[in-house]
């Protein structure tokens, strides 16, 4: 399986509450829901064909929770991202959680990136990270992700988590696809192309 992750992220990098109001307010973080306005049938195609690729599911232990109480309660059939996520394998990585009550979940307490190499392994589509922010910081330091989705929506929320902090490690991206939805959102996919090349003194003659 090829690791793959998929953020919704503002202008300013923010990927904070972005589904509703009341989502995350972690950090008193006051402006959630700020994707709706934007989100129209392009971008919900690609999302619900996104979750239809995954043969399973790594989550941090956030996202996994908000997830849970959202996704794993639901009991709509016909939802395809429902679906998705209640009836394919899911793993958490945590070293606090020891039972999870969302059905078909593995935690990943030790060895975090030797587990993840075995799960990648394996044969199939996409182990999916969505959310995850520290998670994902993590994975690309470790060089465990293979394409980074980015979903770019057209608003500067002013406040909360970044996805990107400003302390990270600098890694090149190979673009692979781009689109653009009615609604202004840029969607777009990279694969991780090792370091950045920087201009040396003395370059420019």
């Amino acid at each position: 399986m090829k690791l793959t992750t998929t953020t919704h992220l503002s202008l300013d990098g923010v990927m904070q509450g972005c589904g509703g109001p009341d989502e995350d307010r972690s950090g008193g973080f006051e402006r959630g829901g700020w994707i709706t306005p934007f989100f129209d049938a392009q971008g919900g195609t690609f999302i619900v064909e996104t979750y239809q690729r995954a043969e399973a599911f790594l989550f941090g232990r956030r996202t996994y929770e908000l997830f849970a109480g959202y996704w794993g309660t639901m009991t709509d059939r016909n939802n395809p991202i429902a679906a998705a996520l209640n009836t394919r394998p899911k793993y958490v990585t945590s070293r606090t959680l020891t039972a999870p009550q969302w059905d078909g979940t593995t935690v990943i307490s030790s060895d975090v990136a030797a587990t993840i190499r075995k799960l990648k392994a394996q044969p199939g589509r996409e182990l999916q990270v969505h959310g995850s922010g520290e998670l994902i910081r993590w994975l690309i330091h470790e060089d465990l992700v293979d394409e980074i989705n980015l979903l770019l929506f057209p608003v500067i929320v002013g406040q909360g988590r970044r996805l990107f902090a400003s302390d990270g490690p600098d890694v090149a991206l190979h673009l692979l696809k781009s689109q653009t939805t009615p609604a202004g959102v840029t969607i777009q996919t990279y694969r991780p192309a090792g370091r950045p090349r920087y201009a040396t003194a003395g370059a420019e003659s």
